[in-house]
């Protein structure tokens, strides 16, 4: 298993290096655009006395006269401080005061990298401190947002910063834990990605290292330790100094973001008691909003622009009339409204799992979720999910159920949710469950999947399992089924079944199991 891990993890270096370094070269011209009048380049002074390479792009014309609402723009994980100067220049033509900054131990900036610690938070404050001194920034209309690294930064600021009023924070997280560990399982991608392009970019401290190590190894004495250093970099920590400080809050994400599933952001948009809106759309990790940074049209950067517009200039655009809950499914249409996030699912369907299933463990079924990027990103491009033909799947290391053919379009939209009972005969163990889109011919295409791993279980001994999948909005077209596809192997998790493990599904007579799928309205 531990060459695996370090296959895995060699893998995604190599692919996502690349990937970042074209990135990098595609933001060229946007670095040589900081030449124009109103774009510099400063040293600014971070925590501890921290040197964070940032650029500023004012208003064409500022003078000093006036004071102009104040952007600020931590960059995402690995990339330069060039990454937003495309939309800093269109919020400045806007009449916004915009500071990019590079974010510690990345790039040219100092320090290392603390992963949304405690430093790079008081980080944030010191880079207003200086915008307000040496830029005509209001002090009363002071905004953040940022992708990814930066949106995350951004949230964890305005839990601790009062003078943020309105935040947009597009790709990032709410609960570091749920996102990267959720069921109890290490999404090794995803951490590889991000360990990889940080050895790339920057300099880990020697505490993230530390973290990243135990993290592969699975080292179970370490895990609260873990989950207190992740739950101390989660804004959902904070949720009740969010709400007290106010600030007005805008969360985009896509349905298939490898690094930060949608249930972790849903889940703390529902806890927000201030001003606040939530978009979804399809893709991965931060591609929603990557045409915006070459300057191309992009909606959610129009958006982004709006929210500020009426929370730091009192636009009257009517962002805030709007129904707080847009998403777009991954299917097709245009964006769907809605009040609140409960409101998306109108009704659930009871997809019974009749029947005792003994599954064989440490094989791969075929049945899986996906490279990290690649899939979701061929689906929001080409409307092409990892794929699976369910007839096919060898029933030996993969567990089936499927529904009926439906008469209509089935609208799945929100969380499915899993019910069953196990009897491993192991006391640690990973099984992960997906919900396929299953055509006339048993081709299926995956619609969400999550994994669940336990430890300390005695073997032989049932127990009631109960997980959540990722969530998604997704169209099953008439004459079409929904399968659930279980099994024990997949290239996204590090799994924990010994060799020979055998797990038994069962549905007892006082407490059957099911898996229940929310639909929107037909």
């Amino acid at each position: 298993m531990g060459h695996r891990r370090a296959s895995v993890r060699t893998a995604a270096v190599t692919a996502v290096s690349a990937t970042l370094f074209a990135a990098a070269a595609g933001l060229a011209p946007a670095a040589q655009a900081a030449g124009t009048p109103g774009v510099r380049f400063v040293d600014i002074t971070g925590d501890g006395g921290t040197v964070l390479k940032a650029n500023v792009v004012t208003p064409a014309g500022a003078d000093g006269s006036r004071a102009y609402p104040l952007i600020v723009l931590p960059t995402s994980w690995s990339l330069p401080q060039v990454e937003y100067l495309a939309q800093a220049q269109k919020l400045a033509d806007a009449g916004y005061v915009v500071l990019t900054y590079n974010v510690r131990g990345f790039w040219q900036s100092g320090g290392r990298i603390e992963v949304a610690g405690p430093p790079d938070v008081a980080d944030a404050s010191k880079v207003i401190d200086w915008a307000l001194a040496n830029t005509p920034a209001d002090p009363r209309h002071v905004g953040m947002a940022g992708v990814s690294y930066g949106a995350g930064i951004s949230l964890l600021a305005a839990a601790h910063d009062k003078r943020i009023k309105a935040v947009a924070a597009l790709s990032g997280w709410a609960d570091l834990i749920d996102s990267i560990y959720s069921g109890r399982t290490q999404h090794v991608q995803a951490a590889a990605l991000l360990d990889g392009t940080a050895t790339v970019t920057g300099r880990e401290s020697p505490e993230v290292r530390d973290v990243f190590d135990h993290f592969y190894a699975s080292d179970l004495s370490r895990e609260q330790e873990m989950i207190a250093w992740g739950r101390k970099r989660s804004v959902a920590t904070y949720v009740d100094q969010l709400n007290k400080n106010g600030a007005a809050l805008m969360l985009a994400n896509a349905w298939g973001d490898s690094i930060f599933p949608v249930n972790q952001y849903a889940d703390f948009y529902e806890k927000l008691k201030v001003p606040k809106r939530l978009e979804l759309r399809p893709g991965d990790h931060a591609t929603p909003e990557l045409t915006g940074l070459f300057g191309l049209p992009n909606d959610i950067w129009t958006d982004t622009e709006r929210w500020f517009d009426h929370y730091l200039k009192g636009a009257g655009n009517g962002i805030d009339h709007e129904q707080p809950v847009q998403l777009k499914s991954r299917s097709a249409g245009g964006y769907e409204g809605y009040p609140d996030w409960k409101s998306i699912a109108a009704t659930r369907r009871k997809l019974a799992l009749a029947g005792s299933t003994t599954l064989h463990t440490n094989v791969d079924s075929g049945a899986d979720g996906g490279v990290v990027f690649l899939s979701s990103i061929l689906d929001q491009v080409a409307h092409l999910p990892p794929m699976a033909a369910i007839p096919l799947l060898p029933r030996r290391w993969a567990a089936v159920w499927q529904s009926e053919r439906y008469g209509s379009t089935q609208k799945v939209r929100g969380t499915a949710t899993l019910h069953t009972t196990l009897t491993p005969t192991a006391e640690s163990g990973t099984f992960i469950a997906y919900l396929y889109d299953v055509g006339p011919l048993g081709l299926g295409k995956l619609v969400t999947h999550a994994p669940y791993t336990w430890h300390g279980r005695t073997p032989g001994e049932p127990f009631g399992v109960d997980l959540d999948l990722f969530s998604t909005a997704y169209d099953v077209p008439a004459g079409h089924r929904l399968a659930l596809v279980v099994d024990t192997v997949d290239p996204l998790y590090i799994e924990h079944n010994p060799s020979g493990a055998q797990l038994t599904f069962s549905s007892p007579s006082d407490d059957p199991s099911y898996v229940s799928v929310p639909l929107g309205e037909q």
